[in-house]
């Protein structure tokens, strides 16, 4: 345990554990699994470019200098598709593209995703930046719908029935909802309803879906039916965060002159695996396993489980169908006992704001004003924290009793089932919560089990804005709070 002050204002206490290395396995590289195994792992073993496109959508949700990590993950990204062969015109990324040339970068214009890593901003598409990362642009770029896109590039994914499609999201996320650096956020059931829509239109053979965000795992799971040919996984259960991983205190960590997270856990492990392995000869599932027992960090507090869900049969199809593959990784061939292991330490995606603020506090000059702004920005966080904790439990006391309140709240429904029985409820209620207590925000949509369930026990509208407005005679101004960008939902 490692113990901070910061001035006088409060005491921030940050928990890090060391994980010692996992037990070495020993498995049989992928080619001869085939030999042995005889068809199975054999789906699209050939990587015929002759049948169907290769498409991809890569979105990083989020703002603000100490999410770094979830553009940086996106960058990575495209470099992997990009070395794997595929085009510009068929790669669609979406980032705020705040960070590469804010003031708190210590190398402009350059982006990195691990502590010795290459520049992975130079040379990605800005196809829709700032305000056009939205929920309905998104959409639309997936749907392949031109016309209902509104700002940047109007590149879509205009895929046909022989294509492969790779969508990659990185980002905080909540209970049946993901964070946009825009109003109102990506909500679980609108996502799998586009997803339907997609299937329906007869325009893609196989989707695979990678989801870097914490309780990733709500926006699949009860959700996603089988027989869409599509096959999806989570950096977390539905209900856990997720890790960002090379962060200050870290080790490895990041250069000294950085005070952010440069990676989230998941999306690291499946994007390192990528980088050094001939993707011809690996599999879905072979990288599920990887990744999942990286990112595990051997089942420790300081990990999460990662989840697959959908078309599970899609899984023997070679990574090289969806990404391409790397020439000059043709004779490395993916096996276990090669895996890249997991760094020591790893922080909750949720208090990697917190670990930047506090890191740019420690190493300001004392007296400057950048050491003041430091403990601001830490102090307002944490005033905005506190707020929304204590709000939420006090409008489930008001709605249920003192008793039985918090148990209402913190119920989990059993695995399979979906968040909510009403989402248009949900919705209603987070707009209502935020009308009279302030934004959510990025740390606030942990809660969002919370708010689904005073939906499940029946709660209206009325009485919701009565208890809220009862719980909240005020908020914090600071920037956190505020509903200058809108409604969540």
């Amino acid at each position: 345990m490692i113990r901070y002050a910061a001035g006088t204002f409060f005491f921030l206490a940050l928990s890090i554990l060391t994980v010692a290395n996992g037990r070495d396995l020993i498995k049989l590289p992928s080619e001869a699994r085939r030999f042995f195994a005889g068809s199975e792992e054999g789906n699209g073993e050939a990587g015929d470019d002759s049948v169907g496109t290769r498409w991809a959508v890569l979105l990083a949700g989020s703002s603000g200098y100490w999410n770094y990590r979830h553009q940086a993950d996106v960058c990575h990204a495209y470099q992997i598709l990009k070395r794997g062969g595929l085009k510009d015109e068929n790669i669609v990324v979406f980032m705020y593209d705040d960070i590469a040339n804010n003031e708190e970068n210590p190398r402009p214009g350059v982006i990195i995703n691990s502590p010795h890593g290459e520049d992975v901003y130079k040379g990605v598409p800005k196809d829709y930046v700032g305000d056009d990362v939205t929920v309905d642009n998104f959409f639309a770029v997936l749907l392949g719908n031109k016309t209902a896109v509104n700002g940047g590039s109007g590149k879509v994914v205009d895929s046909g029935p022989n294509d492969h499609i790779f969508v990659y999201y990185s980002d905080h996320g909540g209970p049946g909802v993901l964070g946009m650096p825009t109003s109102p956020y990506l909500y679980a059931n609108d996502l799998i309803d586009v997803l339907k829509t997609k299937h329906a239109s007869g325009t893609y053979k196989s989707l695979v879906f990678y989801l870097e965000a914490c309780e990733s795992g709500s926006i699949f799971e009860g959700l996603l039916p089988e027989g869409l040919n599509i096959y999806a996984t989570t950096a977390s259960n539905a209900e856990e965060s997720s890790w960002g991983t090379y962060c200050p205190g870290d080790n490895p960590s990041p250069p000294p002159e950085y005070e952010t997270c440069l990676g989230d856990l998941y999306s690291v492990a499946w994007m390192e695996d990528s980088d050094i392995h001939n993707l011809r000869t690996e599999t879905l599932r072979q990288q599920y396993q990887l990744v999942k027992q990286r990112t595990a960090n051997q089942n420790s507090y300081y990990g999460s489980h990662v989840m697959q869900f959908g078309d599970l049969k899609l899984s023997v199809d070679n990574l090289f169908m969806y990404m391409g593959t790397n020439p000059a990784n043709d004779n490395f061939t993916y096996a276990v006992s090669n895996s890249l292991r997991p760094s020591s330490k790893t922080v909750n995606q949720r208090d990697a704001d917190l670990v930047h603020f506090w890191d740019k506090f420690r190493k300001a000059p004392q007296g400057s004003t950048r050491k003041y702004e430091a403990q601001k920005d830490l102090a307002e966080a944490m005033a905005h924290r506190t707020h929304i904790d204590n709000s939420i439990k006090l409008i489930g006391k008001l709605l249920f009793g003192f008793q039985k309140g918090p148990q209402v709240l913190k119920t989990v429904r059993p695995s399979g089932k979906p968040l909510v029985d009403d989402w248009n409820c949900l919705k209603s209620l987070v707009r209502t919560f935020e009308t009279h207590c302030g934004s959510l925000s990025q740390y606030g949509m942990k809660h969002m089990r919370s708010i689904a369930n005073i939906c499940n026990a029946g709660v209206s509208i009325e009485q919701m804005a009565e208890v809220s407005a009862q719980a909240c005679t005020s908020f914090p101004s600071s920037s956190w709070s505020s509903l200058h960008r809108g409604f969540s939902a």
